[in-house]
């Protein structure tokens, strides 16, 4: 059978001018002002203004917001909502809490039009994939509008359709109705309907050794894209050993990689995999190493890790789960309790804030005071694109009946994060990859369901 991704009618958006600024996806950066060529045309009045402002302290910038999204609010009362993730930087999450709007991790984001029914306007200050997930899940009368179209992940970036097509038309030819997808979900709307077409599973972070476990259960070799870190330890989790997995090379590693540029050997071991990962990453999380672990440790902290850590950073800690997991074990902790987490910085810079009003101390695990470790506790570069003006101009220009297209998000839609270009497929297409797409969400959903009542 067939699975192959193939769209044949596109509507290109190329209003975005691109800057001549190339943010890379592995370079650390905190959330600031970004120059006024990163705004949408119809955003930059509202740029200028805030560059304008005298300083970034609350006591000036929140009127200046006021002015905009409060009368927006009012117009639109229960029709909108706002969204932000955990991962954020904080100025935002915190305005976007301000504001009435909820934080969430990737898989409540997810539910929301499914928990908001009657609600038609979602508004998120995140990235690109978590908006489209929350628009597959929509019903007709739902609109979703991300505040930045450039905002994604690195993650993703590393496994467009167009880069994983080539890989899975091998795997298929060879391994036919026996391969099953699973996507993460950090994928495009198009990577999520290629695992619905496989009857295959979205996951996240939290459920992934579940949703990896039922996929085994169906007597299916497992293709795990993107994250190779979280296949691995989900992998490791349900019992499967390293011999049984093989990591196909993803675009950072060998662009182009085949199935024919294979030794004998290596090949045998493909064919014994029950678990194929493609090799992705997060450039965030693959900066934690055993030895931030052992200092914290030795120093008498827990330690804490997102499972997008390598494995041997995850089996090294003391715990490991979801961004929903390392919040609440924050939050739980006793008073005076040690915390290291390895996560994305904005996040904990997030909690450590939280913590230390319970009197709770948390530290970045890669923030080490001493030279001799390599140190680089980070914020994800392309999440830190979303800022007050993009909030303060989607939210106007929706109360005047302007808001750019570019900002509406649709299932399907190939947004380029440097230069702004959009693919948005044709209406029948589009129709086509939600049916499939929300088939391995509603298949992730079952499963995290089941998982409860067990």
């Amino acid at each position: 059978m067939n699975q192959h991704m193939q769209y044949g009618h596109f509507d290109v958006d190329e209003s975005y001018a691109p800057s001549d600024l190339v943010i890379q996806p592995d370079i650390p950066i905190c959330q600031t002002d970004l120059p006024l060529d990163w705004y949408q045309e119809e955003f930059k009045p509202y740029a200028e203004e805030y560059l304008a402002l005298p300083d970034r302290l609350p006591s000036t910038v929140l009127p200046w917001m006021d002015k905009y999204i409060t009368p927006a609010l009012k117009h639109f009362g229960d029709d909108l909502i706002l969204l932000a993730h955990y991962y954020m930087g904080g100025e935002i999450v915190k305005v976007v809490q301000r504001y009435g709007g909820h934080i969430a991790d990737s898989y409540a984001l997810a539910l929301q039009t499914r928990e908001r029914p009657n609600t038609r306007l979602f508004v998120e200050s995140a990235v690109h994939f978590m908006a489209e997930s929350i628009a597959i899940l929509a019903n007709d009368e739902q609109e979703v509008f991300i505040t930045n179209p450039r905002s994604g992940c690195t993650m993703e970036m590393m496994a467009k359709d167009y880069m994983l097509e080539p890989a899975f038309a091998e795997l298929q030819e060879r391994y036919g109705d026996e391969l099953l997808v699973i996507a993460y979900m950090n994928t495009s709307g198009r990577l999520k309907a290629l695992a619905g077409r496989t009857g295959g599973s979205v996951c996240t972070s939290s459920n992934a050794a579940h949703v990896m476990r039922w996929a085994l259960s169906q007597n299916k070799r497992i293709f795990f894209v993107p994250d190779q870190h979280l296949g691995q330890n989900s992998a490791a989790a349900v019992g499967i050993p390293a011999e049984e997995q093989f990591i196909w090379p993803g675009p950072k590693t060998n662009a182009g990689f085949s199935m024919h540029d294979l030794a004998a050997t290596d090949l045998t071991q493909l064919d014994r995999a029950k678990v194929i990962h493609w090799g992705g990453y997060c450039g965030v999380h693959t900066h934690f190493k055993v030895q931030h672990v052992e200092y914290w440790k030795n120093k008498g902290y827990r330690v804490i890790v997102h499972p997008e850590c390598p494995k041997e950073v995850v089996d090294a800690a003391d715990g490991n789960g979801s961004t929903r997991y390392l919040w609440d074990a924050v939050m739980e902790a006793p008073k005076h309790s040690r915390i290291a987490i390895a996560t994305e910085g904005h996040f904990v810079r997030n909690v450590m804030e939280q913590a230390a009003l319970r009197g709770v101390h948390v530290v970045n695990m890669a923030d080490i005071p001493d030279p001799a470790y390599e140190a680089m506790g980070c914020g994800c570069a392309t999440m830190s694109r979303n800022d007050p003006p993009h909030l303060v101009a989607m939210l106007d220009l929706l109360r005047q009946g302007k808001a750019p297209q570019l900002n509406q998000v649709m299932a399907g839609d190939m947004v380029n994060e440097r230069t702004g270009r959009r693919e948005r497929l044709s209406a029948g297409d589009r129709d086509e990859l939600v049916g499939f797409a929300r088939q391995s969400l509603e298949q992730m959903i079952q499963i995290v369901e089941a998982a409860k009542k067990a």
